[in-house]
């Protein structure tokens, strides 16, 4: 075998290789694209507002994270999910929003440029026009009651995962441990994720959301500054 055919060889092998890996992270990924309305059920993500405050993007977000910031959840984003992976950018984003649309944003989401951000790359995967899907956020929102203890504290709290959740299903009749999900910035809370059906009406299990869920045995949920 001459060295040309040897080196040939070795490429073809490793072009195989590359493309087999590049397929197993495709089938992982998220979907760009999808079939608007086509998912199985939604996640509400709320972001705990000082967590953010206190990171880079955070600190450039004066409509957030100003002299007024409060210790409290807001809403990140409501996310059409499928029971593995997500869609995400399912088209029409060009299409204008309008006013009144933003307005109803505006009563949960605590910026506009993140309304408009999580239009085009989940609101499009839901199905519905601008305001049908923001009318639908609200509601989510005011599905969740959060709990007492996370009511603008006045000091860092440090809780487990096991005790986030728990002080969230004690909360919510209906809500469940596999229904919710939670997601750290090194060992503070970031996110709390709670999944629900698509009509936005019941909680429902989502076994993925839960499996990438911070396991920190202690947590900081950091007050305001």
């Amino acid at each position: 075998m001459t060295l040309r055919t040897a080196l040939a060889i070795a490429g073809l092998i490793l072009s195989t290789a590359l493309a087999a890996a590049q397929g197993f992270r495709d089938r992982d990924d998220p979907r760009r694209g999808g079939k608007p309305g086509d998912f199985d059920f939604y996640v509400l993500s709320l972001s705990w507002s000082p967590t953010f405050c206190d990171s880079e993007a955070g600190r450039r977000n004066r409509s957030q994270c100003g002299i007024h910031e409060r210790a409290e959840f807001v809403v990140h984003g409501l996310w059409p999910q499928y029971t593995r992976g997500f869609p995400s950018y399912c088209g029409v984003a060009n299409r204008s929003i309008p006013r009144n649309a933003l307005d109803k944003a505006a009563t949960v989401y605590p910026d506009e440029r993140l309304a408009r951000y999580q239009w085009e790359k989940h609101g499009t995967c839901s199905g519905q026009g601008p305001g049908e899907y923001f009318a639908d956020v609200a509601q989510a929102r005011a599905k969740v009651v959060i709990p007492a203890e996370f009511a603008r504290p006045a000091r860092n709290l440090h809780l487990t995962g096991q005790e986030i959740e728990r002080a969230f299903t004690t909360a919510n009749k209906g809500l469940r441990a596999d229904m919710i999900g939670l997601q750290c910035a090194q060992n503070m809370l970031k996110e709390v994720r709670i999944c629900l059906s698509k009509d936005v009406r019941g909680f429902v299990p989502c076994p993925e959301v839960g499996r990438s869920s911070c396991r920190a045995r202690d947590i900081v949920i950091p007050s305001a500054r």
